[in-house]
């Protein structure tokens, strides 16, 4: 947005991208208008509604799949989804400095990861 390129920058970018794979939503999507945008739609839903704004592609495993099986997910995979939008808007900070480091979202990515494999929750 006309400022320097910068490792601050490439961390929001990331964030983008991830909240744009979470909700299956592109920041130019036609419902972000009047100031709404991919960051808000994400922070003002989340986690609560985490269904609503989560794209339910991630979690089909078929073709057919009633809403019922949706709000069912395992306690793992809500887990696993809620680190992620958690990475996703910690990413996308108004301010530059309050945004999450690649070392400490790598860091983050590699305990989901391996939560998702186990099948189990490390809660902290």
């Amino acid at each position: 947005m006309g400022s320097e390129v910068s490792m601050n920058g490439d961390v929001y970018s990331f964030g983008i991208l991830t909240l744009e794979m979470l909700t299956g939503r592109r920041p130019t999507d036609e419902i972000f208008e009047d100031g709404q945008t991919l960051h808000n739609f994400v922070a003002n839903s989340f986690p609560e509604n985490l269904l609503l704004i989560l794209d339910p592609l991630l979690i089909l495993k078929e073709a057919k799949i009633s809403t019922e099986e949706i709000q069912n997910l395992t306690p793992t995979t809500e887990e696993c989804l809620v680190s992620l939008f958690h990475i996703g808007l910690a990413c996308v900070a108004e301010s530059p400095k309050e945004r999450i480091s690649m070392v400490d979202v790598t860091r983050e990515l590699s305990k989901i990861k391996r939560a998702f494999l186990s099948g189990k929750i490390n809660r902290k």
